[in-house]
């Protein structure tokens, strides 16, 4: 679901942008009072096994498109949702700049469409509302926490990518960049990101659920008082090692066995000849859009920082290039993550 600059306006982009960073900057100051220090490690993996997550298109049957998981409500569920947001910039900028994936003019609305709503909604609204409930009241503790980690992390995520596939939507036309009528753009966009949700749910409910069986402090809001085996099973260390060896193994292994269909958005707009909007009534990808100068402006700088354009070594074929891009992409992402957390002194126990 990452836009291209072509889908947005300047006046469009920008507004997202303000919202974005109002967002992190907010994210920022109250991260500033956690003290945590078990979570510095913590983002630095989960962030890295997103990124190489986001690699990996599935296709969704029957519709001649794929999705990828987004990746807001895991890390939200796992270091807090300002924790979390800031993850995802990290993610999402990294991919934007060095392997020109989501336009840079277009950042500042993928962050809001990819990352606010599943960090933010996902987790206020969605993850601590259901980890706190009574729901699965009847069973064995430990297996009723387990439960609502399985149905928090599928209803988060399908509820949250369909606000992110509307927001696309809304910027999209608000933009005035496409003919594609509102009713009929919202019509194929939400019913696929559905789908895509629903495997994305699936996804974060695996980890999520190793996670708390293995370390289930570091899984938010869980009720430890109310679960038997709530020691540690493994060491932090062992949690933050296989994490990362997972990061690296999806992002260089399994990376090439991404989906090649267009995914949700793209399958919305030019569609294939299963079905999308240009199969119908002909839209064209390659005249699409417009150019103003604030985009031709980012295209040229993405241009000369994308060393790994769409995963791939620029200007070759050589399936090695998808195997540096995820190992480069997760390490990248996983120091970044770091860096930003030593700079703002995040999760530092703080002095009585």
């Amino acid at each position: 679901m990452h836009m291209a600059d072509a889908l947005l306006s300047p006046a469009v982009a920008a507004t997202m942008y303000v919202a974005s960073g109002t967002a992190a900057a907010i994210s920022i100051k109250r991260l500033k009072e956690d003290d945590d220090p078990q979570k510095l490690p913590t983002m630095a993996v989960a962030s890295a096994l997103v990124f190489a997550g986001q690699m990996i298109n599935y296709t969704i049957p029957g519709t001649g498109s794929s999705g990828h998981m987004c990746g807001g409500m895991l890390l939200s569920a796992l270091l807090g949702p300002e924790a979390g947001f800031l993850s995802m910039i990290v993610v999402l900028t990294i991919q934007c700049l060095f392997f020109a994936d989501g336009g840079l003019m277009a950042l500042g609305a993928n962050i809001w469409n990819m990352a606010f709503y599943g960090c933010f909604v996902g987790y206020y609204l969605i993850w601590r509302p259901i980890m706190k409930s009574r729901l699965f009241a009847g069973r064995d503790p430990h297996a009723a926490q387990r439960a609502k980690i399985i149905f928090a992390s599928i209803i988060g995520c399908i509820v949250t990518l369909q606000m992110g596939a509307f927001s696309v939507v809304l910027e999209t036309t608000l933009s005035g960049i496409t003919e594609l009528p509102f009713g009929a753009f919202c019509a194929l966009m939400q019913p696929i990101h559905l789908a895509i949700g629903l495997v994305e749910g699936l996804i974060t409910a695996a980890v999520l659920t190793y996670v708390y069986e293995t370390r289930p402090e570091l899984v938010r809001d869980v009720d430890l008082s109310e679960v038997a085996s709530a020691r540690s099973s493994k060491s932090l260390g062992t949690i933050i090692v296989t994490l990362a060896l997972a990061a690296l193994v999806v992002g260089g292994v399994f990376s090439h066995f991404a989906s090649s269909n267009p995914d949700g958005l793209e399958w919305a707009l030019f569609g294939n000849e299963e079905g999308g909007y240009s199969s119908n009534m002909g839209l064209d990808e390659e005249n699409f859009g417009v150019s103003s100068a604030a985009s031709q402006t980012a295209s040229d700088i993405q241009e000369k920082t994308s060393f790994l354009p769409d995963y791939s070594f620029a200007g070759s074929e050589n399936p090695m290039g998808t195997t540096v891009s995820g190992i480069a992409g997760s390490v990248m992402v996983a120091a970044a993550a770091l860096g930003i957390c030593l700079v703002g002194r995040f999760f530092r126990k703080k002095k009585a």
